[in-house]
């Protein structure tokens, strides 16, 4: 791992609202993908302590589908500046669901693409009985499609957040049909966007992900209010050796968001009310 510090240093209370924490003694379950390798806790603290963050999410990740064993120990060792995102199923207990609030969890994970434990088909059925105990939507889907599904999002009861800067798996131009399909989404003033993972979808690469940087700034222009940042660790999505290096990562925001003012809002101030730090 590279331990050069990053350029941008952040306030006091950022959050990183998105990370994913594995044990390899805990298996994947079926319909998720392998469970990429040891990725614990103290593996992430050092990249905290590197970055600068008191705050994270950890967020259920696919290869668990809705056995949040893992991400439940991670909250409990990263203490209280720690919050999740979780998964649950249609059928499952009010109990259940009180369990995982007492726990830390305060939103569901939808993720309507391979692997998703729970897509658009069930999303309105979970979020129905989930909502009453005050968890969000966490929505993940090829950017591509929303204006396919932007009804189908308006229609989420609270707030939530669409994933990785809308995750266009081709990169799109800002006066694309999806992206005015984000920004309208956004203009509900109950969307939230992470600005994560631009080395997912970028075709131009590393380090500058320009091709997603211009959708970054936009939305960043357009409602600083409304964005939030991610380091999205481990990156197991990532091939072997393309790995990002999070110090670069977290200085995109530098040019995403050149104003103090503004990042401190992307990383403190925006999550601070969305996660109920």
């Amino acid at each position: 791992m590279n331990d050069r510090a990053p350029r941008l240093v952040v306030p006091a209370g950022a959050v990183d609202t998105a990370i994913h924490i594995y044990h390899a003694s805990v298996p994947a379950v079926p319909g998720g993908p392998a469970v990429p390798g040891d990725f614990p806790e103290s593996a992430y603290q050092a990249v905290q302590r590197r970055l600068g963050f008191n705050r994270v999410v950890v967020v259920q990740p696919n290869a668990y589908q809705d056995d949040n064993r893992v991400t439940l120990e991670a909250i409990r060792a990263l203490g209280p500046g720690a919050k999740g995102v979780g998964v649950v199923k249609p059928g499952v207990t009010d109990t259940e669901i009180d369990r995982l609030t007492k726990g830390g969890i305060v939103g569901q994970r939808i993720f309507q693409l391979q692997w998703g434990a729970v897509g658009f088909d069930r999303m309105h059925e979970v979020m129905a009985r989930v909502h009453p105990f005050g968890w969000f939507a966490n929505v993940q889907l090829d950017g591509r499609e929303l204006p396919r599904w932007q009804e189908t999002i308006k229609r989420l009861p609270g707030r939530f957040v669409i994933d990785h800067i809308g995750k266009f798996l081709e990169p799109v131009a800002v006066d694309s049909a999806p992206f005015k399909a984000l920004l309208h989404l956004v203009d509900t003033g109950r969307c939230w966007v992470r600005l994560a993972g631009a080395y997912e979808t970028s075709k131009t690469g590393a380090p500058e992900y320009e091709d997603v940087s211009r959708l970054a700034r936009a939305l960043v222009k357009h409602a600083p209010e409304r964005m939030i940042w991610a380091s999205n660790w481990p990156h197991p999505s990532a091939p072997k050796g393309k790995v990002p290096d999070d110090a670069n990562l977290l200085d995109l925001l530098l040019d995403w968001a050149p104003e103090e003012a503004t990042r401190k809002k992307i990383l403190v101030d925006n999550p601070a009310g969305l996660y109920g730090f």
